[in-house]
């Protein structure tokens, strides 16, 4: 995007520099880093970064206001729903592809957005032994807002812990250790000191719930939370019964609340109006199916990392859906091949992480990862055999 920036990269890249940053990467936290590594980070110029800011800005704008709640009840599966909901989510990722519009210029275009929790810790050990190794232009940051390395953990600290004691504080997942992105569960106890639990292995008193904490039964009271329904209903009958105890009164505060993951989703993007965002309906609100149907995406409202697209939409395919309500039909977006590599150009997609303090009207971006790609859609599994590809971050034009 930054033609100059990337010319010296790529004259300054060395398959050498390259490997000797994936050992001490990989040092950090030995085998816990399942997915690729990309070659590069994406560099973003300030008047980009301005026009996905407007975009989140608008959106927070229909996510802030009164009727949010009201207007989003149905996105909240009947028998997923767990009590005590917040008035808001504390985290809020906006996906955004890096596309080409009709007169050939760079534009965002959202993608889709959670209020769930990513790879914040992880995100915040990278760029120090990325730039070991690698050019990094003068002017530019990793982080949003003014935020640094040191801030930004300060941050999520005050978000996370919120004055409680580390170990009253667990990162919940199912088999934490068998997770893709357990690396940045270790990365979050060492900035946080908060340890990574199962599911399973959660102690039920009463209202109260406890953990083993080094031998010692401890006492849970925040639920920094990790787990995601989809993967519970993919589980063993044992592990979905355990799962169960998150649908009781609990005395615990989650964070973020697991009904906003469902709150703000796909489910959000039909409500929204906005020329960086793909015009999106309801599956079941489409009247009349769109004469250019290969400019449409098809995807699963309960569904996580990308399961059940249907990216080339025939008629046939929207007939045979059982449960319509389910469903969107989202505008394709044409990614741009804006990242020259050594061989053939890539695309990328952009999730800023939006950070929401209790007390605060609004949330407020601090950082970033990004994806990728070669292939027909951004994930391992169009990517796979391809270099210059995989998981990276951008860094912002500050200057």
């Amino acid at each position: 995007m930054i033609p100059s920036i990337r010319k010296k990269f790529n004259e300054s890249f060395t398959e050498a520099n390259y490997q000797a940053f994936l050992k001490e990467l990989n040092a950090v936290h030995p085998g816990a880093i399942e997915f690729r590594v990309a070659e590069t980070p994406v560099f973003i110029p300030r008047e980009f970064t301005e026009k996905m800011l407007h975009t989140c800005d608008s959106i927070m704008d229909i996510i802030a206001d009164k009727n949010f709640k009201p207007l989003t009840e149905k996105a909240i599966p009947a028998n997923l729903r767990v009590p005590n909901e917040d008035d808001h989510t504390q985290f809020i990722c906006f996906d955004f592809g890096i596309c080409v519009n009709e007169d050939g210029e760079y534009e965002p275009q959202l993608i889709e957005m959670q209020g769930f929790a990513s790879l914040f810790a992880y995100e915040a050990m990278v760029p120090d032994i990325h730039k070991k190794y690698f050019y990094t232009p003068p002017g530019f940051s990793k982080f949003l807002n003014g935020y640094d390395k040191e801030s930004y953990i300060r941050l999520l600290k005050e978000i996370l812990l919120a004055g409680e004691q580390p170990e009253h504080v667990i990162l919940l997942e199912i088999f934490p250790e068998k997770q893709k992105t357990r690396i940045d569960f270790f990365c979050t106890q060492d900035y946080l000191g908060i340890q990574p639990v199962c599911l399973t292995k959660l102690i039920k008193e009463g209202r109260k719930l406890f953990y083993l904490n080094n031998g010692v039964k401890t006492e849970i009271k925040r639920i920094y939370n990790r787990l995601i329904f989809d993967d519970l209903m993919h589980q063993s009958p044992e592990v979905q019964e355990k799962g169960k105890i998150m649908s009781e009164e609990l005395d615990v505060t989650w964070v973020a609340h697991p009904n906003w993951f469902y709150r703000i989703s796909k489910f959000t993007l039909p409500f929204i109006r906005h020329p960086y965002v793909p015009k999106t309906f309801f599956l079941n609100e489409v009247k009349q199916i769109p004469a250019d149907l290969e400019n449409y995406v098809l995807k699963p409202l309960f569904s996580f990392a990308g399961q059940g697209v249907v990216i080339d939409v025939t008629k046939e395919d929207i007939e045979k859906v059982k449960d319509p309500e389910n469903w969107i039909l989202q505008r394709k977006v044409k990614y741009a091949d804006v990242i020259q590599t050594p061989d053939i150009p890539a695309k990328a997609e952009i999730r800023l992480f939006y950070f929401w303090k209790d007390g605060e009207a609004r949330p407020v971006a601090a950082n970033n990862l990004a994806r990728i790609s070669k292939g027909k859609m951004i994930g391992v599994r169009y990517n796979k055999d391809k270099e210059w590809v995989g998981g990276s971050f951008c860094l912002f034009e500050t200057s």
